[in-house]
């Protein structure tokens, strides 16, 4: 599991740079003014899931967050608020389907 950095937008532009989607999952800082763009080049789609830390008032487990990326396309998912951050190490925790030809870029606008 590795825990991706934050690459700051400028208005000049920003040269962003991927990293391979990691297979044990990635984690990334909470952040309201940033989010994880998913790149998808495999012919086939993936499934990223922001694991949802906590329990509803009724006892039961918050639904973890489910996003379809299609073959080809690139997403970007966030904000990450505080309430995603796991309470034992503070971190938004990402898992995928399967990271075959998937990467990922941490960006704070």
């Amino acid at each position: 599991m590795a825990q991706l950095a934050f690459q700051q937008a400028a208005i000049a532009g920003s040269n962003i740079v991927f990293t391979a989607a990691d297979a044990a999952g990635d984690t990334v800082l909470p952040n309201i003014e940033g989010g994880v763009l998913v790149r998808n080049t495999d012919a086939v789609a993936k499934t990223v899931t922001v694991v949802v830390p906590g329990n509803t008032r009724f006892g039961q487990p918050d639904p973890d967050v489910a996003i379809t990326v299609a073959a080809g396309e690139t997403r970007l998912i966030g904000p990450l608020p505080q309430e995603l951050a796991d309470p034992e190490d503070r971190l938004v925790h990402l898992t995928y389907s399967n990271v075959t030809a998937l990467t990922v870029a941490a960006i704070s606008i």
